[in-house]
């Protein structure tokens, strides 16, 4: 057995980008910022920009490459993240993947009655608490708009609420500074003070610039002040082929990262090494249809050239998999979740978004969506660990012990490993007459009643005392 090592791991890879490809598209990048530059009109930020050697003509601003590559030098590369409770439990670094849902969907679809409506804070108890209860999630997002809440307030409302039934670290959106500030200090509270969440920042904080090229006042506030406090920040264009960007994928591949990248330099400016996730939502506008598409299998292939360049560059990626433009919980459902998943965790996508409840393009909360994604996002992350090769899998000694025509049923090898096979609650495979007799029930069926069954998961209590100090902050809001 000595001919053999001990241990061989192969994790599988996938590119859609080359290496002199990922130079032309850096050098391409840097040419947009240098050249066309972009918009903004924040009094801060273009001191910031102008005091650093950006040129500012008015309410353009053209960063030049020496100071995208320096701001790219002193981002980290490494941020860890930590449950509500501080736990360190996401390591963002390299090439690794992390699975969560979607943000701000307007609609729920019932699992018991298959109706839909508008989302309402009591949906983000149970979105939330399904989310805590789903393996393949390792962290959530504020998945809906709480239709029946103050506009004014629903953004911290629902933070509120999906911090209370989950414990995961949170990506939150909110609408501006003041929203950012009230779910800060409700996340302090949560992990026990700032230093702890230093440690292990308990939330991230999700802004959008405006494609193409534009910074919205507020929007660059929020990014201001995740800076100044060290809450993690991603920066997250949404450039549509055809409509908000160019028509060919490099082109839309380079705005998008011109466009995160602005915000990078604008970041590191007010507090260099504060934590950042670079990234885009790159898609492609639907000529038949017009609409902004989550299930284009160009999504996912944009998605992961910008995977390539955040490797790349060294910084912490955004992602985006699992969602769909389907409407029910079909096969198209199906099928596009599966192929964006598997294709993002293949390249390595840092968080991976829209992984359970982005349907209809961005519309549609539905609990069995989560549900189903879920068993697909597990089957992924078990592919993804490859195939380890041991003196112990190689199984010589094993094959020789059985011998020709013997059988491995009830070896101990067998009994030792047989576990470490994926076996899935929600896909069957009985034969046809065991199918039968166990009830005839299909996928849609088998779907609904383990939703409903998970749907009943809470997580651990918060302490009264916790409880009492967040009405009060909700009480006080404006």
């Amino acid at each position: 057995m000595g001919m053999f090592t001990d241990e061989l791991y192969f994790k599988p890879k996938l590119q859609v980008i080359n290496d002199d490809q990922i130079k032309q598209i850096h050098m391409a990048t840097l040419e947009v910022l240098e050249r066309t530059g972009i918009k903004i009109t924040h009094p801060e930020a273009i001191e910031l920009l102008a005091s650093a050697g950006a040129r500012v003509d008015g309410d353009r601003v053209r960063i030049p490459s020496w100071m995208v590559e320096d701001a790219i030098r002193k981002a980290p590369s490494r941020i860890v993240l930590g449950k509500r409770t501080g736990e360190r439990s996401v390591v963002l670094e390299r090439d690794k993947s992390y699975f969560g849902p979607s943000l701000d969907c307007i609609d729920y679809m019932d699992p018991a009655t298959h109706r839909r409506g508008r989302f309402e804070s009591h949906h983000v108890e149970t979105t939330a608490a399904l989310c805590d209860a789903l393996p393949g999630f390792d962290w959530c997002m504020t998945i809906g708009m709480a239709d029946d809440v103050p506009a004014d307030i629903a953004d911290r409302v629902v933070a509120r609420n999906t911090m209370q039934f989950c414990e995961k670290p949170l990506v939150f959106c909110c609408k501006d500074t003041n929203s950012t500030r009230d779910i800060y200090e409700m996340a302090l509270l949560l992990c026990g003070g700032k230093e702890k969440f230093d440690q292990a920042p308990t939330i991230v904080h999700y802004s959008e610039p405006i494609s193409p090229l534009v910074y919205y006042d507020p929007a660059v506030d929020k990014v201001l002040f995740c800076a100044e406090k060290g809450i993690p920040l991603i920066n997250f264009p949404a450039p549509q082929a055809c409509g908000s960007a160019p028509a060919t994928f490099a082109g839309t591949i380079v705005q998008g990262g011109a466009e995160s990248l602005s915000g990078l330099v604008i970041h590191q400016l007010k507090n260099p090494g504060a934590p950042f996730i670079y990234g885009a939502f790159t898609t492609i506008m639907d000529m038949k249809t017009s609409i902004f598409s989550y299930g284009a299998c160009e999504l996912s292939l944009m998605t992961g050239a910008l995977a390539q360049m955040a490797q790349h560059y060294g910084l912490p990626f955004f992602g985006t998999a699992g969602a769909t433009d389907a409407k029910f919980c079909d096969a198209q459902a199906g099928a596009e979740a599966a192929f964006q998943t598997l294709s993002s965790a293949a390249i390595g996508s840092g968080l991976i978004h829209d992984c359970s409840s982005w349907m209809d393009h961005g519309n549609l909360v539905s609990p069995e969506f989560m549900v189903l994604v879920n068993d697909i996002v597990t089957s992924v992350k078990h592919y993804m660990e490859g195939i380890p090769v041991t003196t112990e899998t190689l199984a010589l000694d094993v094959i020789e012990r059985v011998g020709p025509g013997g059988h491995y049923l009830s070896d101990p090898h067998t009994m030792a490993n047989f576990k470490k096979v994926k076996y899935s609650e929600l896909f069957e495979r009985q034969v046809f007459e065991n199918w039968q007799n166990s009830g005839s029930k299909r996928m849609e069926q088998r779907l609904q009643e383990l939703t409903l069954v998970k749907m009943q998961h809470r997580p651990a209590p918060l302490a009264e005392d916790i409880i009492n100090e967040l009405d009060r902050m909700q009480a006080a809001w404006k």
